[in-house]
């Protein structure tokens, strides 16, 4: 993943970020079976819930990075 910039124009003092890690954008685009089947074909049995895991370590850190101006 590379850099993501944000127009926060519309925040105020006291306002919240959510930050969230997902396959697919669900309902803004068509779900993701999660298993490489053709989302107009796809049965409801072909769609299956998955974990997304964020690896880390030291050599490979992995950070989200606000920067914040007054």
């Amino acid at each position: 993943m590379g850099a993501v910039f944000l127009d926060l124009v519309g925040s105020k003092k006291g306002h919240r970020i959510m930050v969230q890690i997902q396959s697919t954008w669900f309902p803004v685009i068509d779900r993701n079976p999660q298993t490489f089947v053709d989302i107009y074909t796809a049965k409801e049995s072909d769609f299956q819930a998955v974990t997304h895991t964020v690896y880390r370590s030291r050599s490979h850190p992995s950070y989200l990075e606000l920067s914040v101006v007054p």
